[in-house]
């Protein structure tokens, strides 16, 4: 029961943060390209790669915390789904190197933050 509550309330936390940093972003940048859901995608890798890594080498850290950080939180902060909608939606107004520029964006600097977030968590402990 302790898990079901943790992964709920962080879906919570992180689908309002998803709302508020995307609709931020949108506000900021317009509504050209998918700025938005790429910023939360990118900081979403990165938080995984330092969370996980993070955790791996603490002692303490109990599955209900990682369940709460990484299935709740950082679970609904991401959102491949809105992604690939926002891709096909670039396609068919016929902007293709937006749609094929949000593909690369979203992967590439995915995997680097994923990266960068491994990387900060070894360098702090």
């Amino acid at each position: 029961m302790h898990n079901l509550l943790a992964v709920g309330l962080g879906g919570f936390v992180g689908a309002v943060a998803r709302w508020g940093l995307g609709g931020f972003v949108h506000s900021r940048l317009g509504d050209r390209f998918p700025w938005g859901t790429l910023t939360v995608n990118v900081l979403g890798c990165l938080l995984i790669g330092f969370v996980l890594d993070w955790a791996a080498h603490r002692e303490g850290v109990s599955e209900t915390t990682r369940l709460f950080l990484v299935t709740g939180i950082l679970g609904s902060l991401t959102t491949f789904s809105t992604f690939g909608y926002e891709t096909i939606g670039l396609f068919r107004q016929g902007s293709t190197v937006a749609a094929l520029g949000n593909i690369g964006l979203n992967v590439v600097v995915g995997l680097i933050a994923v990266l960068a977030g491994l990387m900060v968590a070894r360098s702090i402990g």
